[in-house]
């Protein structure tokens, strides 16, 4: 098997400029920072090679242009940059995992009734669902006390 890299690289470039977007994007958040990336994206090449980079709105394409050739010249191909308000891939969520304390646990009464309770289900798999279902509902129900 052989690395089709290059062979693709040739086939992109038929189609001009646009060919290279993939490059830019992949390029773009190291090029210009997490904070710049959540504001402005590159969208596609004009027919003059220019990259043309969505923003956020105006103050952001203001910014930008004025740091535009700093960021191009981090780029593939340091191409004349333009910035347009336009539309922006939300970032990926970065919120650190909730803590969710563990669920209260059933009273050995309390599973020895769901287990009279689901005795007549056949379904082992389902039998075991709807006791851990009815186990932790009564273990939540005997540790709420607010009324």
């Amino acid at each position: 098997m052989e690395p089709i890299g290059d062979e693709l690289k040739r086939e992109l470039g038929r189609f001009g400029p646009q060919g290279g977007i993939g490059d830019a994007v992949a390029a773009w958040p190291a090029a210009v920072g997490r904070e710049i990336a959540r504001n402005a994206w590159p969208a596609r090449f004009q027919r003059d090679g220019t990259l043309l980079v969505y923003t956020r709105d105006a103050v952001w394409g203001f910014e930008l242009t004025q740091r535009a050739a700093e960021i191009s010249s981090r780029l593939p191909t340091s191409p004349p940059l333009k910035f347009v308000p336009g539309p922006v891939p939300e970032p990926a969520s970065e919120e650190p995992a909730r803590f969710s304390p563990a669920a209260p646990e059933a009273t050995p009464e309390q599973a020895e009734d769901v287990a009279r309770w689901t005795a007549g289900i056949e379904d082992e798999e389902l039998r075991e669902l709807v006791a851990r279902a009815a186990r932790a509902s009564l273990a939540r129900a005997a540790g709420d006390r607010s009324v």
